[in-house]
Parts: structure tokens; sequence; C-alpha cells
């Protein structure tokens, strides 16, 4: 059986260590899992032409939007969010689901959040919809800050779609949010660099960071240094590949032996960048 990662540029993806240390945990021999290069345009021809060997695939962008439109069916989930990142093959169709907001409440509870109030979510473009969703989970209303007000409108609907109450707030209050339960910056890298030395963290206030690469952020070192818990990019990554995997094979994978690998291969990753 074969699944993959789809998207482009697609090299990078840790995605592969994740799948494949999974296939040795549970004894799945036979099973291989790579990384293809896949534009907007080719996906639904590649989805099409795959064989029935081909039991799932994984979807970074810019395929999560497109991918809706070459399924056969797409989950509740996935259509609130309009984005799907994963293709699960079954009763001889493809079926779109979101594995992004469940991986990030499988985070977040792993660092010791069950429930929230509160949650500010930072930035307002396709991980912010994820973080709508697993938000609502956690039952809790949410504040956005963006740099755009169109942007938080465009949330609206996906708010009200997985039933939770969404405000609006200007990025320029944004150092405003440390007063949350939970903190997620969605924003890409250096974008948040700057409110880090401005933040009043909150006692108990988590941040989850959706970055990864480069890590630690200088938000995630201000988080931690007020003594908040934080939770990076690489444990969504690894929480909705769990969820992946389980979708893919039928088997709910062992988490450490998985993370474990991961880790490891951010390491090489790290070692073998040359010093700048």
């Amino acid at each position: 059986m074969r699944a993959a990662v789809l998207g482009k540029p697609v090299g990078h993806s840790l995605s592969p260590v994740i799948h494949n240390a999974g296939y040795v945990a549970t004894g799945l021999t036979g099973w291989s899992y790579t990384a293809v290069e896949c534009a907007e345009v080719e996906l639904a021809d590649l989805v099409a032409g795959l064989g029935p060997y081909w039991c799932g695939l994984s979807l970074t962008m810019p395929l999560k939007e497109v991918a809706l439109t070459v399924a056969d069916a797409v989950s509740p989930l996935a259509g609130a969010l309009g984005a799907a990142n994963t293709l699960v093959r079954r009763d001889g169709g493809w079926y779109a689901e979101n594995t992004d907001a469940p991986g990030m409440v499988d985070a977040l509870t792993a660092a010791g959040v069950p429930a929230a109030q509160r949650v500010a979510v930072l930035g307002a473009g396709g991980t912010a919809r994820a973080a709508l969703a697993a938000a609502a989970r956690l039952g809790a209303a949410v504040t956005v800050y963006a740099r755009r007000a169109e942007a938080v409108d465009e949330l609206r609907p996906v708010a009200e779609q997985v039933g939770t109450a969404l405000t609006g707030a200007r990025w320029a209050a944004a150092e405003g949010c440390g007063d949350a339960d939970v903190v997620v910056s969605t924003v890409p890298k250096g974008v948040a660099d700057d409110l880090a030395a401005r933040i009043a963290w909150r006692p108990g206030t988590v941040l989850f960071d959706a970055l990864y690469d480069p890590w630690p952020t200088p938000l995630a070192v201000a988080a931690a240094a007020a003594g908040c818990p934080v939770v990076s990019g690489l444990d969504l990554l690894l929480a909705q590949a769990v969820r992946q995997f389980e979708l893919f094979t039928g088997v709910l994978p062992p988490v450490e032996p998985l993370a474990v690998a991961l880790r490891a291969a951010v390491d090489a990753r790290s070692a073998s960048q040359p010093v700048r």
C-alpha cells in the first residue's frame, strides 16, 4: 500500500519521516510513504491516475482548498473550514478530511489544556481557520488579531459554521493577547517577533506557535521565560499526522516512536545547515 504528501514545494516535508516511522512501529510491512511535487492544476489528474494500492494523500500548500473539488465526498469539518489536508480512499472514492483542527486540540490537550474560555489568534489566514475549529472544540470564544479587517470578515462564516463566537481586533492591539487562556500564532516567521517583548503574559496562558522553523521563535522564548507552556508547529505536525495515519491504515500508532523519529530528523536537518 502507498501514501504520500503532495504540495509544491514539498521536498522539505517531514511527513514521510513520521508515517514511515509509524509503519515500522505498527509492523505494517509493504507500506510506503513518499513526497510528490504537485501543483493545484495537476491535482485532479494525479488523483484520478492513482491505482487501488493508494490508500491516502496528505496535502500541504497550495492544495488544501482545491482538494475539496477533487474529492468524491467531503467531511463536515473540511467543508466548514473550506480546506482539506487529507484525502483518504473510501468505498472506491476519495474522502476529504481536515486533521489540522483536531490535531491542534490533541496538541493542546497534551499540553494540559482540555478546555478554554478565551482563545486569541494572531493572523487570519488558512491556519487561523483550523484554530477557530479547535477553539470551538475547547468551548472557547475567539479574538482574532489581524492586519486587515477584511481578513477577519472572511473568517466569520467559518466561525459560524464551527460554532464559536468571533471578535475581530486590530493588529496594533495584539500585545493585549496575553490574558487569553490560549494564544495561537498563525502568522509567517518574523511577523510576530516585535510582539515578543510587549505581550504581558498571564501565568497559565498557553502559547501555540504554529511555526517550527526557525525554532524557538522570539514569541516562544518570551512566553517560556514568563513561565507559560509552549506548543510548537512540530507538535501540530505530529498530532495531525497521527490522525492521518489512522485514517489511511485503520491502525492508531504509538506516538512516542513517531516523535523520536521526527525530532531526530529535525536535529539532523539543523546540523546540516551551514552556520551564517
